[in-house]
């Protein structure tokens, strides 16, 4: 894809987050971007890590200082928070530009900002994390075991919380496959 496309995707999923209530910090715009290319079929092409707080991509955090440098996004202070990612008027050419694009993927970006809206960061990274997992782990579908391995990564992450993440992401990931059309749904 190339970029001002997948910039356009991303202004689109930052304004979605924020008009479902969500903070909308770099950690809530990296989960949302993992959750939209991997659970959502959105193919925005960046690559995720497992990192400190759950699937992170360095690509992504430098797309986004580039689209600061560009006027599409701009970063808003709000003590004791934070910065949080905002839409820019530079982004209506983005809007303008691939008024195709955003439209056929406006139902996935909606799925994913509905889910992750008010999440907190402690919350998105176990939701996070517990997708990578299932995903890394295809053909374990216990969802004990999975949550166990979640803590084993993650120690700070309670079996019995990772497990309620494993839960949820399962259920979303069945919607996602609905909402994407897949015939195993």
């Amino acid at each position: 894809m190339d970029r001002l496309r997948r910039d356009a995707i991303l202004v689109r999923l930052i304004e979605a987050l924020r008009d479902h209530g969500s903070w909308c910090g770099e950690t809530h715009v990296q989960k949302a971007a993992y959750l939209l290319q991997e659970m959502a079929g959105v193919q925005i092409d960046f690559e995720f890590i497992l990192y400190k707080h759950g699937p992170f991509s360095f690509d992504l955090r430098d797309e986004l200082s580039a689209m600061r440098a560009d006027g599409f996004v701009s970063l808003r202070v709000q003590d004791p928070y934070g910065p949080s990612i905002v839409p820019e008027p530079a982004a209506a050419v983005l809007r303008k530009r691939f008024p195709k694009t955003l439209r056929e993927q406006e139902p996935r970006i909606r799925f994913v900002a509905d889910r992750l809206k008010d999440k907190r960061v402690v919350e998105l990274e176990r939701l996070a994390t517990a997708f990578y997992v299932s995903q890394e782990a295809a053909g374990e579908s216990n969802p004990t075991a999975l949550a166990e391995k979640i803590h084993r990564l993650k120690p700070h992450i309670p079996v019995a919380d990772a497990l309620a993440a494993v839960r949820t992401v399962h259920d979303w990931t069945h919607e996602a496959k609905a909402l994407r059309g897949d015939s195993d749904a």
